[in-house]
């Protein structure tokens, strides 16, 4: 049968994929939008005042900005070491979509990938033009700049998905990627970013499975995906084949506002494989963006339940403004 003997877990975000002195181009952005921050709503200028006393206006220099990145470059870096030096032969990736294979017309609450082929299209001009503020300067970070065709795991991904249907999970199947929206084509960001930045020129065959972390009313619970997490293990350890299996999450943490409290605790309850202390949190914390820490839940419960355990590379807290907007990224390995 096939084991897992990697787990991965990397955060995507475009301040990753540019120099500091881009980032602000999404604040002027940030100030025209509502912001979910530990359970709650806030404006812009409402953040500014709640967290005044936080010394914010340190995190936003130049050099501290500079000092991130170049963090998250070598939390990556490592990552990519530890991809090749397991060097598995087949990887699942748990990620989920912004409007790009799908659209509110059809908005799936768990899918799963069972096509031959994935296609990699960068985005053109045109595309690039209507991509939401700082993501065109982000965009080979995910697409690349040349057309590409990798394999997918076909067999594996129709196992999990008849696995997954005797599990109690009425899971979507996908035989070709959707292409839904204008602005982009191909895979979405959340997979892209794996191909792309921790398997680089080594894309090995994979099923990527998707978990509406965004878009209500059919979002999983935070307990839904960890309970999701467990049979994905027991589909990916009854498959008949000898293939040593990568899980990977992609995404998160806390954004469009950091919030640290929230991501340290996470971090710790996953590598004390806490059920208890991982699932403590309401719904309201898994709001915009750092709803993708269900991207994590359940390949930390796969993993965890498989016997590895998580080590974290290392957690980046990366602010644009005095709001504490931005983007925390966390890089870890489950072995």
């Amino acid at each position: 049968m096939a084991k897992i003997v990697l787990g991965i877990g990397t955060s995507h975000g475009p301040m990753m994929l540019m120099e500091p002195e881009y980032w602000n181009e999404r604040v002027e952005f940030d100030k025209t939008q509502t912001h979910s921050y530990q359970g709650a709503s806030h404006s812009f200028g409402e953040l500014v005042k709640l967290r005044r006393d936080e010394g914010l206006a340190e995190q936003i220099t130049l050099d501290v900005q500079n000092e991130r990145l170049q963090a998250c470059h070598r939390a990556v870096d490592r990552l990519v070491e530890t991809f090749n030096r397991v060097q598995p032969d087949v990887a699942v990736i748990v990620g989920n979509d912004q409007m790009e294979a799908f659209t509110k017309e059809n908005m799936p609450c768990l899918a799963v990938y069972s096509g031959e082929e994935i296609v990699n299209i960068p985005a053109s001009p045109e595309q690039l033009a209507k991509m939401p503020p700082g993501i065109p300067k982000a965009a080979p970070g995910y697409w690349g700049s040349e057309r590409a065709q990798w394999s997918g795991q076909a067999d594996l991904g129709q196992h999990i998905i008849a696995r997954m249907m005797i599990d109690g999970f009425d899971v979507t199947e996908l035989s070709t990627m959707p292409q839904s929206c204008d602005w982009m084509s191909g895979v979405p960001h959340a997979f892209g970013y794996v191909y792309q930045k921790i398997m680089q020129k080594n894309v090995i065959p994979n099923v990527p499975v998707f978990v509406n972390t965004f878009y209500p009313p059919n979002t999983p619970t935070a307990q839904r995906v960890y309970e999701f997490g467990l049979a994905l293990r027991r589909a990916i350890e009854s498959w008949e084949s000898d293939s040593r299996v990568a899980i990977i999450a992609s995404g998160g943490l806390s954004h469009f506002v950091v919030d640290e409290k929230f991501d340290r605790a996470i971090l710790e309850a996953m590598e004390n494989n806490s059920r208890e202390d991982l699932l403590q949190w309401p719904e309201t914390f898994y709001q915009s963006g750092t709803s993708e820490v269900k991207n994590w839940i359940p390949v930390a419960a796969a993993a965890g339940d498989a016997g590895l355990t998580m080590s974290l590379i290392d957690y980046v807290p990366c602010y644009r403004s005095l709001a504490g907007t931005g983007n925390a990224m966390a890089f870890t390995v489950w072995e």
